[in-house]
């Protein structure tokens, strides 16, 4: 009887992922309530970041605010950060809307470079009590450490970071934690490598783990992303004293037909305010510009125009498929420009090399380029299309062979030299090595943040001559 009643169990509930989801959000609370009805007093829950992502209406309207009324009616315990709420919104919104946030913020490896402090809001670890058993989390995001440094923040190694933290809880609480928007290649390390962790709930490479990876006595889990599966994890121990271990680890589906009403409401609220705050006017334009990504096209060579006013360099190269279609005669508000370029990418500038220049201008040409579907690293479109530019004439052959289509590329009417180094203003995700892999051969890149692409657009817009220039053909068959 002695060894029953010392017998203790704690059920985790994780999302990651989620990246403004929204209908599927009141989906995941329902399961979530039902889940935590099961357990009782001894269940926790837990997200691994990115829940928030500016593609989506109601986060851009309301800078997160919405994100962060659904985990507080869902009944988060305590959350992380991934780079879409470190690296997209500003350290000041934030700021503000995590105020309101009825659960901590934990992560260990962010600190403001000014004050070599974490931010007011972010605890590097903390300690719940749930039916008497004391649970310590930590958590790290995604180290893009040259990004974070342009916003005022320092990103640091999130292994030792991590590792510094398991060290402190260690002897304050039952079971440790991790919250990792670090991927699952460096979960494993975690496992492998930081000794007293009991559990690695992951996120950013968007994993499915259905059971739980058993590293040692670690366990290691991913719920995919989009918020169509809840994670759940059941630990338990015989005695007081003992180590937890993962008695039950599964993802469970979610179900469409449960709905969460309060956070149905809530979402349908902040649906309706983020369309009425996106209806400001940033222009009014005499004519339509169309969209194609196959070939050149008046909206992408704007896009490239953006980019090189921003960048102040000579040369821009963009896709056209950041560009989800034509931008029409008229009024144009700035949820017409979230609509059509909805990705949360920046520009940012590389010195290239023209022979780099050249062979993706030749991709460019193929189909096989213009036409891939791609994901990931801001891009939120559905193909990746074309290269526009700007500050290059390029004559080209259609029916050439491929890799040979093209006849010449001018710069300031001289033809490009191959060994020449150019000062390309471009985007971020060409850099890690995303559609077109020369462009990621630039040295010396400078991010610009925080602006997105459709800010660039949104300041082309109103320059005058511009629309007149996106009209002048760049491609020359």
């Amino acid at each position: 009887m002695g060894f029953e009643s010392n017998k203790q169990k704690l059920t985790i509930l994780y999302t990651n992922d989620i990246h403004s989801h929204f209908e599927m959000m009141s989906n995941v609370a329902a399961l979530i309530s039902r889940e935590k009805t099961a357990a009782g007093d001894k269940s926790i829950v837990l997200d691994i970041g990115d829940h928030m992502d500016r593609a989506s209406v109601e986060t851009e309207g309301s800078m997160g605010q919405a994100n962060v009324d659904v985990i507080n009616l869902t009944g988060y315990d305590a959350i992380t950060i991934g780079n879409n709420e470190g690296l997209t919104i500003s350290y000041d919104v934030l700021e503000h809307v995590y105020a309101g946030l009825q659960c901590p913020v934990v992560c260990c490896n962010i600190r403001e470079t000014e004050s070599g402090r974490p931010p007011s809001w972010m605890k590097q670890h903390v300690i719940l009590e749930r039916g008497g058993i004391s649970i310590g989390l930590t958590g790290a995001t995604a180290a893009f450490a040259g990004f974070y440094q342009l916003l005022g923040w320092e990103a640091g190694d999130p292994v030792e970071a991590i590792a510094e933290q398991v060290r402190a809880l260690q002897g304050q609480c039952d079971i440790v934690i991790v919250l990792s928007h670090l991927g699952l290649t460096i979960d494993k390390r975690l496992a492998e490598q930081v000794e007293g962790i009991d559990v690695v709930l992951g996120g950013h490479t968007h994993h499915i783990l259905e059971e739980p990876l058993m590293i040692g006595k670690t366990a290691v889990c991913g719920a995919g992303k989009f918020g169509q599966y809840v994670g759940r994890l059941v630990m338990e121990r015989n005695h007081v004293g003992e180590r937890f271990t993962c008695v039950e680890g599964t993802l469970l589906p979610v179900d469409k037909s449960l709905m969460e009403p309060i956070v149905e409401q809530a979402i349908l609220r902040h649906h309706e305010l983020a369309k009425e705050k996106l209806t400001e006017a940033v222009a009014v334009i005499d004519r339509s510009l169309p969209i194609h990504y196959e070939e050149e096209s008046p909206f992408a060579n704007l896009l490239a125009q953006a980019v090189l006013q921003h960048t102040g360099t000579e040369i821009a190269i963009v896709n056209s498929g950041q560009l989800l279609g034509p931008l029409p005669e008229g009024e144009i508000s700035t949820g017409m420009l979230h609509g059509l370029c909805p990705s949360p990418i920046n520009p940012c500038i590389v010195k290239l090399r023209g022979e780099h220049i050249y062979q993706a201008l030749e991709e460019s040409l193929l189909p096989e380029f213009s036409g891939k579907k791609i994901m990931g690293f801001g891009f939120r479109g559905y193909l990746l299309g074309g290269l526009a530019v700007d500050g290059l004439k390029i004559q080209y052959d259609k029916d050439g062979e491929p890799y040979r289509k093209i006849t010449q590329i001018y710069f300031k009417g001289q033809p490009l030299e191959w060994q020449r180094e150019y000062h390309v203003g471009t985007l971020d995700m060409f850099t890690f090595k995303i559609g077109y892999e020369t462009l990621a051969l630039g040295t010396d890149t400078v991010y610009m943040l925080p602006e997105f692409i459709r800010d660039l657009l949104r300041s082309e817009l109103s320059r005058p001559g511009s629309l007149e220039a996106s009209m002048v053909p760049r491609w020359i068959s």
